[in-house]
């Protein structure tokens, strides 16, 4: 079936056509304006509408690569029905290459938003309803904050079969169930009844290859599962993807010099030694040890640790998973 006309703002958007819109958002103290553009692949043939988003946190930079080469992709060529693509949420964030907007909000705190509210509560109303509400399900991009750095994961509901499918198309090494958040964008939407598929990876600041191939590759799985792209071109996950059900961070047993014995993608058992903590002059010496067996999903890069800081984020694993796979996944 053909497709239709699709408008977003002031804009239309004929079938067959790519365009790039400009919401208005706010503007600097200086009035520069400041929009929230949104890139649109609108094709003829009718399908699914799917939107992208980076940057909700400024600093997290790697969802924004994503998307660029996501929009540079050949199978959009062929697409079925419509890519809603935001490079850049958080604009203010980017730009000050800070995780919040300058009032020091988190933006993912403030949905649903208002058109009356604070900063972060009228960019939050803006997305969410220009752009979030008009879309079947969506994907929604992210990284560790800065000085941490994620293993390649998927976040998803938990009973949710819609994001558990659209997880499984993904292929990210991890599938983590986590509870929805009052504020965050994906509890929003859910809530109003749109899937959102929400992926971590990489570090704050930093581009990451592995994360970034990863995360387009899992967008145009998802993409060719939900019938908008055809399967010509898309590589297949090396190995099914770990799902764990719960987690937890294992802090810093004292301050000092932080030295780590296992990454991100490593398989622990109980009792194994993650790192350790010295003071600067080496009198003193505490280990971290793993609490429970599981995958790292996460940990910090910063070699200097107060106490009681998160080092390493751990993560159950089923009892079928080995380092094998780990490795497969991760290569």
């Amino acid at each position: 079936m053909p497709n239709v006309a699709f408008q977003i703002g002031t804009t239309t958007i004929s079938p067959g056509a790519r365009a790039s819109v400009a919401l208005p958002d706010s503007a600097l103290p200086d009035h520069t304006p400041v929009d929230l553009r949104v890139e649109v692949v609108n094709v003829r043939r009718t399908g699914p509408t799917m939107f992208v988003s980076a940057a909700v946190h400024g600093d997290e930079v790697i969802g924004v690569e994503i998307v660029r080469r996501l929009l540079r992709a050949p199978q959009l060529d062929k697409l079925r029905g419509t890519l809603l693509v935001v490079p850049i949420v958080n604009s203010f964030g980017f730009l000050a290459r800070s995780r919040y907007l300058p009032d020091r909000r988190d933006l993912n705190c403030c949905f649903p938003g208002s058109s009356a509210g604070s900063l972060g509560s009228r960019l939050a109303h803006i997305f969410l309803n220009e752009v979030v509400l008009r879309c079947d399900y969506g994907i929604d991009l992210h990284s560790a904050a800065i000085h941490r750095t994620n293993l390649p994961q998927i976040r998803v509901t938990p009973g949710d079969s819609t994001t558990a499918r659209m997880a499984r198309a993904f292929g990210a090494p991890v599938i983590l169930t986590s509870p929805l958040r009052d504020g965050s964008l994906r509890g929003e939407a859910a809530e109003r009844g749109t899937p959102v598929l929400l992926y971590e990876a990489g570090e704050g600041l930093r581009l990451d290859e592995f994360a970034v191939r990863a995360g387009v590759a899992g967008i145009l799985r998802v993409m060719r599962d939900q019938g908008m792209i055809a399967a010509k071109g898309i590589s297949r996950a090396r190995s099914p993807s770990l799902v764990c059900r719960s987690s937890q961070w294992l802090r810093a047993p004292s301050g000092g010099l932080l030295r780590t014995f296992r990454a991100e993608g490593d398989v622990v058992a109980e009792g194994d030694v993650l790192a350790a903590v010295s003071d600067p002059a080496g009198g003193t010496e505490s280990e971290l040890l793993a609490l429970k067996p599981g995958i790292l999903i996460g940990r910090a890069v910063l070699p200097v640790v107060n106490e009681g800081d998160a080092v390493f984020h751990l993560a159950e694993l089923s009892p079928k998973a080995d380092e094998d796979t780990v490795d497969a996944l991760t290569a």
